[in-house]
């Protein structure tokens, strides 16, 4: 992407312990940016924080369970009494659940757990910060939200039903969340990445990494760097006529 400074503006991402989440709030540190990132495990998370910011002073880590809405509704507020403002939202926070498992095999309390985490998660972030955001921004200055989707957001797949639904709800309340706030100086898109190679992914033999390479036409996965690089073009004003898209990195799976 052209190069935007963040300087003096203040983001938060979820989900950022480690993966497509660390690299966003990375990238947006590396601009300038102050980086509040969250995760259910305060030790990862901060660990994560003092390795992009060693200083300590421009990434903090918070421990947030995006399930509980009080939780996210205590994050917010320490980030209102903490910075006074909120620019940039990226709702990275997310679970797969079970794969290869046929809607009639799959756990009930799995699908909630999905769903808990994907669907209100993003919800109940949204219904939060969102009101910060507004009184954050101006015409000349707008706040900016991307939501973390999928390629299983726009088209189904097979043995993960549960993950399918709720990127498809992803990429519905950003849409009707981009409705509500076009004229509130807030823009709201999302992101459907492929297959994305990060140290999890990583961690598969290389046989699981080689299958996920190939459902790409480009036959490789996504970088890490390729997926915040797309997210960070959102957030800037190089794309400030740009609100309610989907915005896929998939190495044209979805061209298929």
């Amino acid at each position: 992407m052209s190069e935007y400074s963040f300087a003096g503006k203040i983001a938060l991402v979820t989900g950022a312990s480690t993966g497509v989440g660390e690299g966003i709030a990375r990238a947006l540190f590396v601009r300038g940016a102050t980086v509040v990132i969250t995760s259910r495990h305060l030790s990862e998370v901060q660990e994560t924080a003092g390795n992009i910011d060693p200083s300590g002073s421009r990434v903090i880590g918070k421990e947030v369970d995006v399930t509980v809405a009080k939780a996210v509704e205590d994050l917010i507020q320490e980030i209102r009494e903490e910075f006074g403002a909120l620019h940039y939202l990226v709702n990275n926070a997310g679970i797969t659940g079970p794969h290869q498992t046929g809607i009639e095999d799959y756990d009930i309390d799995s699908w909630r757990q999905v769903i808990d985490t994907n669907i209100n998660g993003t919800f109940y972030t949204l219904k939060y910060a969102l009101p910060l955001m507004e009184s954050s921004s101006s015409p000349d200055s707008e706040a900016a939200v991307v939501n973390l989707s999928a390629v299983n957001g726009l088209v189904g797949i097979p043995g993960i039903s549960p993950y399918t639904a709720t990127k498809h709800a992803v990429i519905g309340i950003t849409q009707s969340v981009a409705l509500e706030y076009a004229e509130r100086n807030v823009r709201v898109n999302a992101v459907a990445p492929g297959y994305v190679s990060t140290p999890k992914i990583q961690a598969l033999p290389k046989e699981t990494q080689q299958w996920m390479s190939s459902q790409h036409p480009m036959k490789r996965m996504a970088t890490m760097t390729e997926v915040s690089n797309t997210v960070l073009f959102l957030l800037s004003p190089l794309t400030g006529f740009t609100t309610g898209s989907v915005y896929p990195i998939d190495g044209g799976f979805l061209a298929q």
